[in-house]
């Protein structure tokens, strides 16, 4: 490791792989910029699934690798990027993934298909949000980012299981980061990309280097599973078909979000031990369950500006109380009875979360947002009948931290000249493909900056 770079990037997920990657692109009009990528999580031959949200990859390395092929879905790249230029950022970012072995098939691009279930969700009160989803699963997005890693192994330093403490300011710009361990590295820029699981961090330094940032919606909500022939009307031509719902009781917006055909409901680990609910779906394995998460969006009024603390604080009550994540039927909810392990049994879908315990979800989740996605269940059954059944499971909590955004430029370099901030834990993005794509335009405005 050197005592300086041209660029350090923070994190090694999708965001700062990408940026790395377009960094290192062959150009030979272009000096190749010297660059140090640091992780604070283990290396991606080494990680396991306790590390769901550290580690090279981030949390779309055990992810159910969904390429969300849109300008519309999956972050806020377009407040940023023009409509034209964002397509044409995406189509490259998605090559990108099958030039390092993601899978030809795609979902959702059928017009006559698109055109029946749109009517069909909006006779049901829903909007569907036409999407191209190309499916990786994780096995093939595990192989992907290792595909990565071997590419950048000889291109730049990486190092793993190295904490960063803060980013550098000297005389009004970013000059490299200090290390936990107290070390100096210098650079002429930093991305910060650290993901999800270093929101809060990312937050808090905007606020210590006096930065303007504004606070992002918080999603919270469940995860739902059912039999796979449930979903079949709505995964067998989209995978996953995007709705959006508008409760009636509070006009609060619901969607659904990370559909997974045939796939196991997961855990996240994020610091402090706090345990939320994820799931995924593999390319060559199923199960016979399908599972997705129904998400409430709020955007909190002033005096309140923490909806990191407030999410947090959600997830620590469920996982109070049921020491992990919570599972509970419907049928048992909506008679206000807790689930236990007699009753589950009697239902006829099996948990694939095997370990989380049988509860009451009403004593963790407001009233509001319980309504709510009753509310979008009982929307849903009109398109994929037996969604809202007694039998269905709901799991919970599942929330999304975004961090509070800074303001930033179209390249996202923020308001302290060299920093830069890309991906999910900087509230821009939140998804795959959008993430990487924060990366590329960071890595380009870099490279731009440095020619000019």
């Amino acid at each position: 490791m050197r005592q300086s770079y041209d660029v350090v990037i923070i994190g090694a997920g999708p965001a700062g792989i990408f940026a790395a990657i377009e960094l290192t692109k062959d150009n030979p009009s272009v000096t190749a910029p010297t660059v140090l990528l640091l992780e604070q999580g283990q290396d991606i031959d080494v990680r396991d699934r306790d590390q769901l949200t550290r580690g090279w990859g981030g949390s779309g390395a055990f992810s159910d690798g969904k390429l969300i092929l849109s300008t519309q879905v999956g972050g806020w790249l377009a407040d940023y990027v023009p409509a034209k230029d964002l397509n044409n950022l995406i189509e490259y970012v998605d090559g990108v993934y099958l030039e390092f072995g993601g899978v030809a098939e795609r979902f959702g691009d059928k017009p006559d298909k698109i055109k029946k279930m749109k009517r069909a969700a909006t006779l049901a009160d829903l909007e569907l949000v036409p999407v191209i989803v190309r499916h990786l699963g994780t096995d093939i997005c595990l192989t992907v980012l290792k595909n990565m890693r071997q590419y950048l192994n000889s291109k730049i330093d990486i190092a793993t299981d190295t904490t960063v403490a803060e980013v550098v300011a000297e005389e009004g710009r970013a000059t490299g980061v200090r290390l936990a361990d107290g070390t100096v590295i210098g650079a002429g820029a930093v991305i910060a990309a650290p993901g999800r699981a270093g929101a809060r961090w990312l937050a808090a330094e905007a606020t210590r280097l006096g930065l303007a940032k504004h606070a992002n919606q918080v999603d919270l909500g469940v995860r739902v599973e059912v039999p796979a022939p449930v979903m079949e009307p709505l995964t067998d031509d989209f995978y996953e078909a995007k709705l959006v719902y508008r409760s009636k009781r509070f006009e609060d917006r619901v969607r659904t979000f990370c559909v997974n055909p045939y796939g196991e409901v997961t855990k996240e680990r994020y610091h402090d031990h706090i345990e939320t609910v994820n799931g995924h779906s593999y390319a060559d394995r199923r199960t016979a369950n399908t599972n997705f998460a129904l998400l409430v969006s709020t955007t909190f009024t002033e005096p309140f500006t923490e909806p990191i603390a407030y999410g947090e604080y959600i997830a620590r009550l469920a996982n109070l109380l049921g020491e992990g994540i919570i599972v509970q039927r419907l049928g048992d909810l909506m008679r206000g009875h807790r689930s236990t392990p007699a009753r589950l049994a009697r239902g006829t879908v099996r948990p694939t979360l095997g370990d989380a315990t049988p509860g009451d979800l009403s004593f963790v989740l407001p009233y509001r947002y319980i309504s709510d996605i009753l509310e979008m269940l009982a929307a849903m059954d009109k398109i994929a009948p037996g969604v809202y059944s007694r039998n269905t499971l709901l799991y919970g909590v599942e929330v999304k931290f975004y961090s509070q955004r800074m303001k930033m430029s179209a390249g996202l370099e923020t308001d302290l000249p060299g920093l830069y901030a890309v991906g999910d834990g900087a509230g821009i993005t939140r998804g795959l493909i959008q993430a990487s794509a924060a990366g590329v335009v960071a890595a380009r405005a870099i490279t731009k900056a440095s020619n000019c």
